[in-house]
């Protein structure tokens, strides 16, 4: 092995080498204001001492001659303007003598989007160069906020003004227009997760969608089974649709079940099944229409159910989701507040000598004082019982289904402590379930705390890690919605402000959920595996390339490669994958014959082999591998396999490897 590693070696000083990937930027002036937050968001990195930066921003007013930047963008910088300078200047943006007040922005690639400044901006009107794209303008008369422009080998971006303390309260799609004028993000990752319900996707073409959703880094969907509950020919044929492209492209799907809402028709049928409010009617809360699993005839017909549900299609997971007690307001709104099932009340009667309805009589505190708090507590206990008897059961479903992944779906009640009382969550109740059984534990982001900013994110997990000795299966999940706070710049997380929320997500835990997938707005999808790549530290020394990053990633590099030496198989011709760790690329003369083109699970290691290609990894589900050429042999940890292999597109195939840790060789034809 070391001799083939030297000859090729020799062999990589006799071919022109590919630059590197250039990962830094640098901001002159005064501060970096909020220019270091919304770059960092997409993966680039502060410049170190010494090093030249691929983007340059030269914030208003700072100095150096103008001639020096247009030198560093003919060979090839992106220079971002912002505001006035002798730079802006010479380049054509020329500040007139009109001014105009900005509160609303309209961002040409999607102009209906409402962007509002939170505080309006007082700024000249400036002039553009006949060359610029106006990216973005002041909504009510027009005047241009960003434009650029190419130049030379790089690009010139220009802004009115600075985006921002955070660098989202102006400017969403700023990374988007770097994007337009020809910059690559130097790094991707392709770990999220994303929430799927068909109803919104009705006439969507699955085999359009999953490749894009894989480019976006989505590894898995977790599509709302309720609606496959009971057979349906039709619905059936598409979901069997869906899962067979989603395998096709790597991506993984898992069965989201909503429970204790079971399904529209279970509704219907069993009248008497149903939950209830604490003012005795039919809990059907918002889109939920929610069961009383208390109920063991009720829990034997939704279990039936669900074990049906689970063998009729190739899942690869189940999600149980939300398995808790309305609502957000808890008590103080007897209108939604549950369970008040007569199941229930019987067994609170029996422990604690009365009634939990009389709790929200008019008398009701003074006739039972601490009773209130007696309920909640109860309730909470009860929520953890259900949780850990669907858990138990979805375990069952396992033992047959050996490759199924388990997800455990839980409102946050960490860092909103209320939720506890609210809904009856809480995790230091399901936390220590970890102990004895394997799943992912998905902290679902609640409403209450979707205006606080992605640096959340952090505090969150600090909040979640020493729960459990198993931090690795901690996610979180990302609610990409309408928020019903005054927000700014707009109502649901878009641009910076998303890849902000992504990209310090992803550094704080290891998956990242977004719900949903078609509440993504489109102009956001093409940098999400960008924002959701943690990458921790990188160097570059001439063509050679540095990185450290602790799960993994994918690094722009447009030709065959080593890494830390050795000719690597694992990329596309566009991506080298990286397993954690730190690791050194640089040039290679030509790639091996068998390459990994993309992995649906945690590589931990690839080699190049005489016969074909070695690849460790691990995964809480079956793994999929996108190869260049069609498998024909399989080892598992030293046996043979079966090959489960199907056509990807494009002369790629797509093989099934087994849910775990495992090595495996493949040769192909």
């Amino acid at each position: 092995m070391r001799l083939l590693v030297s000859a090729a070696l020799a062999a990589a000083c006799a071919f022109a080498q590919p630059k590197a990937p250039n990962p830094f930027f640098q901001v002159e002036g005064p501060d970096a204001g909020g220019w270091a937050e919304l770059l960092s968001s997409v993966g680039f990195h502060p410049a170190p001492p010494g090093a030249v930066a691929g983007i340059v921003v030269l914030r208003s007013g700072a100095g150096g001659p103008a001639e020096a930047w247009l030198a560093r963008v003919d060979a090839g910088a992106f220079l971002v303007l912002e505001g006035q300078s002798a730079a802006a200047t010479a380049l054509g943006f020329r500040a007139t003598a009109r001014r105009v007040e900005v509160r609303s922005a309209e961002d040409l690639r999607r102009p209906r989007l409402s962007i509002v400044w939170e505080r309006a901006v007082d700024l000249p009107v400036f002039e553009t160069p006949e060359a610029a794209r106006v990216f973005a303008r002041e909504r009510r008369g027009g005047a241009p906020l960003m434009a650029g422009f190419r130049r030379g080998a790089g690009a010139v971006l220009w802004v009115a003004a600075p985006p921002g303390a955070h660098g989202y309260e102006r400017f969403p799609y700023l990374p988007q227009a770097l994007a337009d004028l020809g910059i690559r993000p130097p790094f991707q990752s392709r770990r999220l997760w994303a929430f799927f319900d068909s109803s919104y996707r009705l006439r969507a073409d699955v085999n359009y969608l999953a490749p894009r959703w894989r480019e976006a880094g989505i590894a898995a969907l977790h599509v709302a089974a309720w609606q496959y509950f009971e057979p349906d020919p039709q619905r059936d044929r598409y979901l069997r649709e869906l899962i067979e492209a989603c395998h096709r492209n790597a991506i993984l799907v898992y069965a989201w079940l909503e429970l204790p809402h079971v399904s529209e028709k279970f509704w219907n049928d069993h009248p008497g099944w149903r939950e209830k409010t604490a003012l005795l009617q039919d809990a059907q809360l918002d889109w939920r229409k929610l069961m009383n699993l208390a109920n063991r005839d009720c829990f034997r017909a939704v279990s039936t159910g669900v074990r049906a549900l689970a063998g009729r299609f190739d899942w690869d997971g189940v999600n149980i989701a939300e398995l808790y007690f309305e609502s957000l307001e808890g008590a103080a709104n007897p209108s939604r507040f549950t369970p008040m099932n007569d199941d229930v009340r019987r067994e609170f009667r029996s422990a604690h000598g009365f009634d939990p309805i009389e709790l929200f009589a008019a008398d009701g505190e003074r006739k039972h004082p601490g009773g209130l708090r007696q309920f909640l507590d109860y309730r909470a206990s009860l929520a953890g019982r259900i949780e850990t008897e669907w858990i138990e059961e979805i375990e069952d479903v396992r033992r047959g289904r050996s490759e199924l992944d388990l997800v455990l779906t839980h409102v946050d009640d960490r860092f909103d402590a209320n939720m506890r009382d609210a809904i009856g969550a809480d995790a230091s109740r399901s936390l220590p379930l970890l102990d004895r059984h394997d799943f992912t534990f998905l902290v679902e982001d609640p409403a209450t705390v979707w205006a606080m900013g992605p640096q959340r994110y952090p505090e969150i997990a600090r909040r979640y890690q020493p729960l459990t000795k198993r931090a690795e299966k901690l996610a979180i999940d990302i609610n990409v919605v309408e928020r019903y706070q005054d927000v700014y710049p707009t109502k649901q997380q878009t641009g910076v402000e998303l890849f902000q929320l992504v990209n310090l997500a992803s550094r704080s835990f290891a998956r990242v959920a977004l719900y949903f997938e078609s509440s993504i707005l489109a102009p956001d999808l093409p940098l999400l595996a960008a924002a959701s790549a943690a990458v921790t530290r990188v160097a570059r020394t001439g063509d050679r390339l540095a990185v450290e990053s602790p799960r993994g990633a994918g690094v722009e590099w447009n030709a065959p490669a080593l890494v830390d030496g050795r000719p690597w198989p694992a990329g596309d011709g566009s991506l080298v994958w990286l397993p954690p760790g730190s690791h050194v690329i640089e040039a290679a003369p030509d790639a091996p014959p068998l390459r990994l083109l993309d992995l649906n699970g945690d590589l931990a290691g690839v080699a190049a082999t005489r016969g074909g290609i070695e690849i460790a990894y691990r995964s809480s589900a079956r793994a999929i591998a996108i190869l260049n050429r069609r498998p024909v042999r399989l080892d598992v940890d030293g046996a043979e396999a079966p090959v489960a292999a199907v056509e990807a597109g494009r002369g790629a195939w797509a093989l099934m490897l087994p849910r775990g840790q495992h090595i495996v060789n493949i040769a192909a034809e």
